[in-house]
């Protein structure tokens, strides 16, 4: 297929036309398929009702084939990303526990701060930034003292890094320590074996990968995670997040019981019941593997066009989004607005060490081929209103050879 590099970028102003609005590629919210607008939008039913309770014990249950955790214990809860990290270490730290915080960017920094909230004992390992903290450095510290809880972020959405958990939840089963993942960005995208691996307990929330409107948090545990919450030898301080008070619930509702506790989100359930069962119908791994590619072939465009990323190593980075750095002399408040302009939000930095130095784009949930076209085409646009010297229509051109690239 030939592309014509002068005509890209006023081509990417039709296609973005086409939607009447623009289109989001923030690392989430995210762009949500229709079917799943309409649940959302839908007239408010009973959260009672039998209609909602098949729905609400339906997506228990898919949930589980979601995170592949068929022995975990779901949690579909009112809130955002925050509240489910939150609520994990609100049930399973108690004063004096040593917890291990292996950070990769702003999010392994806030878990540090939650921990401390609930009386641990934090040491936390500091990747640099666009880095990862090694399996070896991991597994030394863990050989220093005995920790109750090591949490890692999966896909930090501050800096576009990826970690691998296989040999971090094998490192919790060597040492007998809960490993938690915080898969915010990452569950629904990339890839994450929670019971094959080890994982005790994971987590998300509905606006990323999962592509479901921002308002749930979603928490996954294994039997190992339940049994040490349940031989606390303290009460839970968080009354909202007390497992005591949402594990019935949960229950109940996977038995096809009304239960009542707080009230839920009923028309995000109704989303996330359709967002799930397409994540089903298209298939885990088929899933994961559409965001492996799409999250390669938009980082090869970036760097086709001359943008350095934020990932130290092509290994790091994630499929979900992509943190290219602002070319010299060009900020922030000079190019997003043109990108804008040209029919595509991103978002800016968010890493206090690079703020003003990067920018950051989801490639997550229903994005499609030609949603990836009209981004890159809005940044090169953007680029070029900017002043920006390189080679019209290169990322375009990148793109289109890695997407149709035989394996």
């Amino acid at each position: 297929m030939y592309i014509d590099k002068t005509s890209n970028i006023l081509n990417i102003k039709a296609i973005i036309a086409m939607k009447d609005r623009s289109l989001l590629m923030i690392p989430g919210p995210v762009e949500f398929e229709p079917a799943v607008l309409q649940a959302l939008g839908a007239p408010t039913t009973s959260h009672v009702a039998p209609d909602f309770i098949e729905i609400f014990g339906s997506s228990i249950s898919l949930m589980r084939g979601v995170f592949l955790c068929p022995s975990g214990q779901p949690f579909i809860i009112a809130g955002s990303g925050t509240l489910a990290m939150d609520m994990v270490a609100a049930n399973l730290i108690e004063q004096g526990d040593n917890v291990l915080v292996v950070s990769t960017g702003y999010f392994g920094d806030r878990y540090e701060e939650i921990a401390k909230r609930y009386g641990a004992e934090v040491t936390c390992l500091h990747a640099a930034v666009g880095g990862i903290v090694t399996t070896d450095v991991i597994e030394a510290e863990l050989k220093k003292k005995s920790y109750k809880f090591l949490t890692f972020t999966h896909v930090d959405t501050s800096t576009a890094v990826k970690v691998n958990p296989k040999p971090i939840g094998e490192l919790g089963k060597k040492y007998g320590v809960l490993t938690v993942l915080d898969g915010v960005c990452s569950v629904g995208g990339e890839e994450m074996r929670q019971e094959e691996w080890g994982i005790d307990v994971a987590f998300t929330a509905s606006q990323k990968a999962i592509g479901v409107p921002p308002g749930l948090a979603l928490i996954v545990a294994s039997p190992k995670a339940i049994d040490t919450w349940k031989k606390r030898k303290t009460n839970v301080t968080n009354f909202y997040s007390d497992w005591k008070n949402w594990l019935p619930i949960m229950e109940a509702y996977e038995n096809r019981k009304p239960s009542y506790f707080a009230t839920p989100a009923v028309n995000h359930v109704c989303a996330l019941f359709v967002g799930l069962n397409s994540i089903i119908k298209e298939g885990v791994e088929a899933r994961i593997t559409r965001h492996h590619k799409f999250g390669k072939a938009f980082q090869k465009a970036l760097s086709a066009i001359g943008l350095k990323q934020v990932p130290l190593k092509q290994e790091y980075a994630a499929s979900t989004m992509s943190a290219p750095y602002y070319p010299e002399g060009i900020a922030a408040s000079g190019l997003l607005p043109k990108i804008k302009q040209a029919g595509v939000i991103v978002a800016g930095g968010l890493h206090q060490q690079i703020k003003d130095k990067y920018f950051r784009i989801g490639h997550m949930g229903a994005v499609k081929e030609s949603d990836l076209y009209a981004t890159i085409g809005a940044v090169e646009s953007g680029l070029h209103a900017c002043g920006y010297s390189y080679d019209m229509g290169a990322g375009t051109i990148a793109l289109h050879e890695e997407l149709n690239r035989k394996e």
